[in-house]
């Protein structure tokens, strides 16, 4: 069984137990694409079987939210589930929000929050943080791609929609921009609505997965190997190069001479995805042989 299922994580859950959850019904090797907090829902994409071999070749790896920030104090994991730590005395206003997005929108620089996934001497900086030590990360670069402010939430939130890079914060994003206005704010609510090509519009949730499992039915729900690849470029080769494509042996630069230096694209044969190749020099090589017999 090899594919994705584009789940629509709920709130309450780790990325790490719906992981288990799949694993448990498919009995293959099943991993995320991009972590969501418990506290946070929406599109987790779950990689099984040989597909946890193709993240790191996803073209498109940004994100968007829906993220609700509220001007009603910083706290120490920068969401509603911390310790309030500084409140904050007044809302700002749109007009004033608005002014200081721009300052958060294009490549900007992140410090990762003490409550995060990030490891430094091999343990991660949440599990560090729960025994009293709170280590700073360095700071990072992120992209955000756009941001626009939404409604008002009752008396001291608003909603953010944002596009953004990989590897962005957006709980980080609500607290600065609650310091830059000198108004400490934390993120209140998230829904991730899009990861790649990978939308919350055709999403299932873990019931749906569960009862498709029931039915026997869960590799009809699978999305198929190459569904987040399809801008890359595709190569169809031949029967007689079966034997090299299938053992993700190189193939002659011929078969694809208008390859750019580096470029990765898709083999097929049969119309089957049997692995990605990038172009070096003379030749084909092959990145990572995704063949089923």
């Amino acid at each position: 069984m090899n594919g994705y299922i584009n789940l629509l994580k709920p709130p309450g859950m780790s990325s790490g137990a719906a992981v288990a959850v799949v694993k448990r019904l498919t009995g293959e090797r099943v991993g995320h694409a991009g972590t969501l907090d418990p506290e946070a829902a929406g599109v987790l994409p779950i990689m099984i079987g040989r597909a946890t071999r193709v993240l790191d070749y996803f073209p498109d790896k940004s994100k968007s939210y829906v993220a609700q920030i509220a001007f009603a104090g910083e706290t120490d994991t920068q969401d509603a589930q911390g310790v309030l730590l500084t409140p904050c005395e007044k809302v700002p206003g749109r007009e004033e929000i608005e002014k200081v997005l721009a300052r958060f929108t294009g490549v900007i620089l992140q410090r990762p929050p003490a409550y995060s996934a990030i490891k430094i001497g091999g343990k991660p900086l949440y599990a560090l943080a729960r025994k009293g030590e709170m280590v700073e990360a360095k700071l990072r670069e992120t992209e955000i791609r756009s941001l626009t402010l939404g409604d008002p939430v009752g008396q001291d939130a608003w909603m953010l929609f944002v596009d953004c890079g990989s590897g962005t914060y957006i709980r980080t994003l609500c607290h600065d921009i609650g310091k830059a206005l000198s108004a400490p704010a934390h993120m209140r609510f998230l829904l991730r609505t899009r990861h790649g090509g990978f939308s919350i519009e055709n999403a299932v949730t873990i019931e749906e997965v569960m009862q498709a499992a029931e039915r026997g039915e869960l590799e009809k729900m699978l999305l198929p190997m190459d569904e987040p690849l399809q801008s890359l470029r595709r190569l169809d080769v031949a029967e007689n190069y079966a034997t090299p494509v299938k053992n993700g042996a190189k193939l002659p630069l011929s078969l694809f001479p208008e390859a750019e230096e580096e470029e990765i694209f898709r083999v097929y044969l049969n119309n089957t995805l049997c692995g990605l190749y990038r172009k070096d020099q003379d030749v084909l090589h092959c990145c990572i042989g995704l063949y089923q017999p």
